[in-house]
């Protein structure tokens, strides 16, 4: 057992580090916000400008909202999400603009129309009345705010709960473990069976592992309704909304009862039911608490005796308290899964609650700060993922370098083997994609289920194809030579290969001639083109736009970043990989992380599109080559 102040250190480490990563942000976003015009930060989906402002009004919470469209550039991919915060601004007359000193926060958005949420009736009066105003995304501090306060909490922990699991993970103190006998489940397979018995047995921690497609989400959902026999609540959290809302849906499908704290990504009307706001708005004492706070807004316009009216005030204010009060036990009490984001959990609405059990979904995404924030609410925690794919976003290098991208999961993972249970088997791809990141990243261990193991589009199609990119190269000033360029994307520049574009979408053309126009449509043949790099997708996407013969397959096509596809699969995967050039530099493509998900998305057909020259120089890619290769044989 490591002693209290190693472990002290290590995490006084992990805070510095973290300072280094928010004061790199912080320059980042000062640089764009002072160099950059309006026109570009629109072309990057950083900005909406001009804005045409609908109704302000007060939401159910008491949040005054505004809501605001946009008017130009609509065809352009914008970064605007719930719980994201903005700056408004005003350009005026001469094209000078003026920030407005308020910051805002995104509550809903669908398309083009957005949803803001105001700090006070002053910031809707000086938005309202601006000429030409405009919205763009602000810094988030305060996340950087929980995460520091939360390592705070855990550095200085010298007893209780929140100590003992710093202990455990990080000190080496001794897993407790229940000894009841398993409980089976027959719709499971075994390793499924045995990760949710672990789970159950787990009175600290468990880690469920899940490879790419061996029902990782089935498993934690049948982990939760389990422990639901034996506990009244339980809080799960993700790194996303995305997750949060996934799971909390499997959750509603098996009849339980989730009240998700927080807004919605995927605002559909089934994830709207289940949302705090929602659920509020239901309960019968809403209608007597909001005609409430409509007097209270009244009287502060009447005229007539101050004190009078004051006391009335107070008195309306005491009531409005009481019923939500009330509203909020009911809702919680009604609620088996209180389901949200892990900075989600410092909601105001969480304040002084405390459950027997954490899930956390995609931990491996997740900065171990981030992850203590939750755990300051529970007293064991089971975390979800896989350390193989894709690590948390850290955008310092000397952060990154530092290790500041090391997760909770993996900490545990590599000094607690013991509770970590491996799924092993996977029901997404061909055996022919599988075996390749099975031998690689997870020691082939897992196994494909006989219902995709042979599966295929095409009669004696090969699974994996390697089409080279390689093209006459454009000499350099040092004399080297490159057919990748710098090209402009949402955050900055990116790398770029427009012939490599052009060749990624004549070789999906030519599989899609040979599959049939009528099968692709009707059995709904779906594909995703994935480029580790933002501006080679912005380029594959105006492509595909220009060529007509892809109007009637659209619906059918999604093309995004390697992080973009994370959690997502497709019949079809084409990967462009955009390196060329003399020296063999790879950028992100080093992170084999980040190739096993671009890998791991197909289930029946991969082409890997990318220049031999370049990246054999890379022993892993030399062995994927050679992988492709053999396939034939």
């Amino acid at each position: 057992m490591r002693n209290f102040a190693s472990v002290i250190q290590e995490l006084l480490k992990q805070k510095a580090l973290l300072q280094k990563e928010y004061a790199y942000e912080k320059a980042e976003f000062q640089r764009q916000t002072e160099n950059m015009g309006v026109p570009r930060k629109v072309k990057r989906g950083l900005c909406w400008f001009p804005l045409r402002l609908g109704h302000s009004y007060y939401n159910s919470l008491e949040q005054l909202v505004v809501e605001v469209e946009r008017t130009e550039a609509t065809d352009v991919d914008h970064q605007f999400e719930p719980g994201k915060p903005v700056v408004f601004f005003e350009e005026d007359a001469s094209g000078m603009l003026h920030y407005m000193r308020f910051t805002a926060q995104v509550s809903f958005v669908e398309g083009d129309r957005m949803v803001v949420a105001l700090p006070g009736s002053d910031a809707a009066t000086r938005i309202q009345n601006a000429e030409r105003v405009g919205v763009q995304l602000y810094l988030d501090e305060y996340t950087y705010r929980l995460m520091f306060d939360a390592l705070d909490r855990v550095l200085t922990a010298r007893s209780g709960r929140l100590a003992q699991l710093r202990d455990i993970i990080h000190a080496g103190a001794p897993l407790r473990k229940s000894t009841f006998l398993p409980t089976r489940f027959p719709w499971l397979n075994p390793s499924q069976e045995a990760a949710v018995n672990e789970v159950l047995w787990a009175r600290d921690v468990a880690v469920v592992h899940g490879p790419p497609g061996t029902g990782k989400t089935t498993t934690l959902v049948e982990a939760i309704y389990e422990t639901l026999r034996r506990e009244v609540q339980v809080l799960v959290c993700a790194q996303s909304n995305m997750a949060v809302d996934w799971i909390a849906e499997k959750l509603s499908d098996r009849g339980v009862s989730v009240l998700r704290i927080g807004n919605p990504i995927r605002v559909t009307d089934r994830m709207l039911a289940d949302t705090y706001e929602r659920r509020f708005e239901a309960h019968p004492s809403y209608a007597q608490l909001w005609a409430i706070r409509r007097s209270i807004r009244q009287l502060y316009s009447q005229s007539g005796s101050r004190e009078a009216r004051h006391q009335k005030i107070a008195r309306l204010r005491e009531r409005a308290t009481e019923l939500e009060y009330q509203i909020n036990e009911s809702l919680f009490n009604e609620s088996r899964v209180v389901a949200c984001t892990l900075t989600g959990s410092a909601n105001r609405l969480l304040m002084g609650r405390h459950f027997g059990t954490l899930f956390i979904d995609e931990a491996a995404q997740a900065m171990e700060a981030a992850c203590w924030i939750a755990l300051q609410k529970a007293d064991r925690v089971v975390l979800a993922g896989d350390h193989r794919q894709l690590p948390p976003t850290v955008k310092c290098p000397e952060a990154l370098a530092g290790g500041l991208d090391r997760t909770l999961m993996q900490q545990i993972v590599e000094s607690k083997p013991q509770c970590v249970s491996l799924l092993t088997v996977q029901y997404r791809m061909t055996d022919g994609i599988m075996q390749f990141p099975n031998r690689e990243f997870y020691d082939g261990q897992l196994t494909s289920d006989p219902s995709v193991r042979h599966r295929s589009i095409l009669d004696w199609d090969t699974s994996m194809e390697w089409i080279d990119s390689s093209a006459p190269a454009t000499p350099l000033e040092d004399g080297s030579e490159t057919t990748e360029e710098w090209g402009e994307a949402e955050d900055g520049l990116s790398r770029v290969n427009p012939a490599e574009a052009q060749l990624t979408l004549q070789t999906l053309k030519d599989y899609f001639l040979k599959i049939g126009r009528d099968r692709i449509l009707y059995e709904r043949i779906d594909v995703g083109i994935i480029s580790p790099y933002k501006a080679q997708v912005r380029l594959l996407r105006h492509l595909l736009r220009r060529d007509p013969f892809w109007k009637p397959f659209r619906q059918l096509i999604t093309i995004d970043t390697v992080d973009g596809f994370q959690g997502q699969e497709r019949d079809i995967i084409v990967l462009s990989m955009v390196r060329s050039n003399e020296q063999g530099e790879l950028g992100f493509l080093r992170d084999l992380r980040r190739m096993n998900v671009a890998i791991t998305r197909a289930r029946m057909k991969l082409f890997l599109i990318g220049d031999p020259e370049t990246l054999c120089r890379h022993p892993f890619f030399r062995r994927l080559k050679r992988y492709v290769e053999d396939l034939y044989c």
